[in-house]
């Protein structure tokens, strides 16, 4: 769960909500070095940066890891974020320095905070073959972010509705309710819809929502996805409508949760409010510092992650476009 471009951009991330359904495409990111897979990334870009307190989304696969490099990310630190890892197929080795050792399996949530500093690595099992799913960040407020180190687990049983099967892993959703702890009103689910099927969920209206299309062809409202497409619903609505145009199952995850009002920066893998914490963080980090903590038991070519070298600017909040009242239901953003 992790930003391991080198010359990470400031992501200033406060919301900014809006009707109407506007879609977000990704940009594509490789996840290490020379043979690495490629993560398709969609939030955070310039035109929208969280969407709730989700402020990161990299959606990977389905990805051969027989012919690249696969995932083996080094210990590497946060601050100031919860991480979400949800899995379509393939495994993955999860350690960290509040003492976990878990593997992350399709259909299971692992959860971890890292509250005021964490070291996590990262590694896909000798067994897996074919690696997809998507990894998530969900910000913390003022209130959490200096909380100390967590990790939490969730099986959500799958429930069947009228045309599609949900796996709530967050929140409530069809009656469903995830015991899983967060720190804002969020909601995040796995959904599996019938050929040319139409679903109608009733959400909260003081929910802005996503939809990340995975497979299939999707439609939310009118507007139609690409594979890799965050559609964006605003607050208000009080329901989300998706349809599968295809005739084979068609997969998607919608994420939700209430617009986030505090300014943050997001550098690398730092979430933080001002450019001094951040380069604080960072020193820690180089330094070895007992912030992080350190990990036990990885095996890798390198035992920790170095920092990137901050920018020579000053790291600052940028503002986000003034709400909208609509949005072309065809319109597109590219990150």
């Amino acid at each position: 769960m992790s930003n391991l471009e080198q010359h990470p951009v400031e992501q200033e991330c406060v919301g900014s909500p809006t009707t109407g359904v506007e879609v977000l495409t990704a940009r594509e990111v490789p996840l290490g070095g020379p043979r690495a897979m490629l993560v398709r990334r969609t939030l955070p870009q310039r035109q929208r940066s969280l969407i709730g307190a989700w402020c990161f989304v990299d959606h990977y696969g389905p990805e051969d890891i027989t012919r690249s490099a696969g995932m083996d990310v080094a210990p590497h630190p946060h601050t100031g974020l919860q991480t979400v890892s949800w899995l379509f197929s393939g495994e993955v080795e999860h350690r960290d320095s509040a003492g976990v050792h878990a593997m992350v399996r399709p259909g299971e949530l692992n959860l971890m905070s890292a509250g005021a500093g964490i070291t996590h690595s990262e590694v896909s099992t000798p067994d897996t073959t074919i690696l997809h799913g998507a990894q998530l960040w969900v910000a913390l407020p003022e209130s959490a972010r200096h909380s100390e180190r967590g990790f939490q687990h969730h099986a959500p049983d799958p429930v069947a509705v009228d045309g599609a099967v949900l796996r709530v892993f967050l929140g409530e959703l069809a009656g469903e309710r995830s015991p899983v702890i967060t720190f804002t009103p969020l909601l995040g689910a796995e959904i599996v819809i019938d050929p040319h099927a139409t679903i109608s969920l009733d959400v909260s209206p003081d929910f802005e929502h996503g939809v990340l299309s995975d497979q299939g062809d999707l439609r939310v409202s009118d507007t139609d996805l690409a594979n890799g497409d965050l559609a964006y619903v605003g607050v208000g609505a009080s329901e989300v409508t998706i349809t599968n145009t295809g005739s084979v199952p068609a997969r998607c995850l919608l994420l939700g949760g209430e617009p986030f009002t505090e300014e943050i920066i997001m550098w690398w893998n730092f979430v933080g409010r001002t450019h001094e914490e951040i380069a604080a963080y960072r020193e820690q980090w180089e330094a070895h510092a007992d912030r992080f903590g350190s990990v036990q038991g990885y095996i890798g070519p390198h035992d920790r992650i170095p920092a990137p070298t901050l920018p020579n600017t000053v790291l600052r909040p940028r503002s986000n476009p003034a709400p909208r009242a609509q949005i072309p239901t065809d319109h597109r953003q590219d990150s």
